[in-house]
């Protein structure tokens, strides 16, 4: 039996950062992953792959519909998705290399295979083969992260009806792809085959897009995405979805109550992700989940058992790769007696479309509904003389500040490179920054960091090129 002070179930993001930072700490680190592979969903098929299609996607977009304008003649241009899934392969086998090395760098011991408790203090790993191994271990990580979820009537067959996993992999470019659900998952993917020349409708059971993001953002990001050819069905709710061989019909209700069909040869189901806990073997360990299968933690990350702990999507919050990277920080440094701390408040979210959207903080309705007084400044990116250089004018930054304190409270912007931008807000408002704060500061010209500044300056009612 292999004797550990830290191990950890899960490779992931939040995985691998904890076996790292436990490792420079000085403990002794297992880390178990159930794929060839190490890196999570992220790596695998999540995060890293969607971003590089999505920049495959972009760059071939450009070239038909931008390049002419700038005096670029490209002659016919079509899109291989079979090598832009190749290249995605490649990044994607690069950047999970890239953990393999950093494993061996800080002398981390990887586990092949699939990982349970035996007891609070066991783990059992069991390899393709079927092999076991236990370790023993003073403290173990729980970091399984997520898979994608689905309601009654839209159950994935991975043929037609397919999740973000599938949808990463096609070898054919879709003539037209409904969407379940128009959050960022949906919204990304939907934007890969609307730019390669797939016809995108999306369904969505909420009012609007985006629904858990500033009101403002939802707003402008479906007029972006209306002007390139999306179609949405809003406040429909889905009855089931039916693979008809070479096509799918998706059967829903609008608000009116009236059935409504839809067909297409794909059907994205992209509503959300569930914490992923299968054959972990909890109830050996004792270790409780809540009512949405989430593993119960106080404020220090550590289950009702106390040697064990947990992080990222399998815990309460925000399903955020860098969530779940400061997660695992966080409680390999709790585990080393430090006196760690994470604001949740302050961990930005992102969304990969273009122009990208990006927030930190507050957003207007959860001020609005805490009884806060407070003053918003807004700037549209068209303002900006580096947007109209670069041809990329849709969008806008909203800064949200106390009425009284001008403390920065939220601030939203969809904008070219916003997730770069969000960055100066989060350290804003990190040192609890107030809009004047920002204003007084030099940006360079022409960027697009300076509609951070003018935003900021708006709260004031002093922006200058508006």
């Amino acid at each position: 039996m292999d004797n550990f002070d830290v191990t950890i179930i899960g490779s992931g993001p939040g995985g691998y950062v904890a076996a790292i930072r436990c490792a420079q700490l000085g403990l002794k680190t297992a880390i178990i992953e159930k794929y060839s592979t190490l890196g999570g969903t992220c790596l695998n098929v999540g995060c890293i792959p969607s971003k590089a299609l999505l920049d495959s996607s972009e760059h071939y977009h450009n070239a038909v519909h931008n390049f002419k304008e700038h005096g670029i003649n490209t002659g016919k241009v079509s899109a291989d998705i079979k090598q832009m899934v190749a290249r995605k392969n490649e990044v994607v086998s690069q950047t999970c290399s890239g953990v393999k090395f950093l494993m061996d760098k800080n002398k981390v011991t990887v586990f092949t295979g699939v990982g349970s408790f035996k007891d609070s203090t066991t783990v059992i790993v069991t390899d393709d083969k079927g092999k076991k191994t236990e370790l023993k271990s003073k403290n173990i990580i729980i970091g399984t992260g997520s898979k994608p979820n689905y309601f009654p009537g839209m159950e994935p067959d991975k043929k037609r009806i397919i999740t973000s996993t599938e949808a990463l992999n096609l070898k054919e470019i879709p003539k037209k792809m409904i969407v379940i659900g128009a959050g960022v998952i949906g919204l990304e993917l939907g934007s890969v085959f609307s730019r390669i020349g797939t016809e995108v409708e999306v369904v969505e059971f909420a009012p609007t897009i985006l629904a858990n993001m500033d009101v403002t953002m939802g707003k402008e990001m479906a007029r972006v995405l209306k002007k390139e050819g999306f179609k949405f069905h809003m406040e429909h709710k889905v009855q089931n979805v039916v693979n008809k061989g070479e096509t799918c019909v998706v059967k829903a209700l609008n608000k009116k109550g009236i059935e409504v069909k839809l067909e297409a040869d794909y059907v994205l189901v992209a509503v959300g992700r569930k914490p992923y806990t299968d054959g972990l073997g909890l109830e050996n360990a004792g270790v409780k989940l809540n009512d949405r299968k989430q593993v119960e933690v106080n404020d220090h990350l550590q289950t009702n058992v106390p040697n064990i702990y947990a992080i990222g999507d399998v815990v309460r919050g925000a399903m955020l790769a860098h969530k779940a990277e400061e997660e695992g920080t966080f409680v390999a440094e709790i585990i080393a007696g430090q006196k760690p701390h994470i604001n949740y408040n302050l961990i930005p979210g992102v969304v990969y479309t273009w122009p990208e959207i990006a927030s930190v903080g507050k957003t207007e309705q959860e001020l609005t509904e805490a009884g806060i007084d407070f003053k918003i400044g807004s700037f549209p990116i068209k303002a900006l003389g580096r947007a109209r250089a670069s041809m990329d004018t849709a969008g806008l930054i909203k800064i949200m500040a106390d009425s009284v304190t001008d403390e920065v409270l939220g601030v939203h912007m969809i904008a070219p490179r916003a997730a770069d931008l969000i960055m100066e807000a989060v350290v804003a408002m990190e040192y609890r920054a107030s809009a004047e704060d920002i204003a007084r500061i030099c940006h360079p010209h022409p960027t697009y960091s300076e509609g951070v500044k003018e935003a900021a300056m708006a709260v004031g009612d002093r922006a200058m090129h508006i």
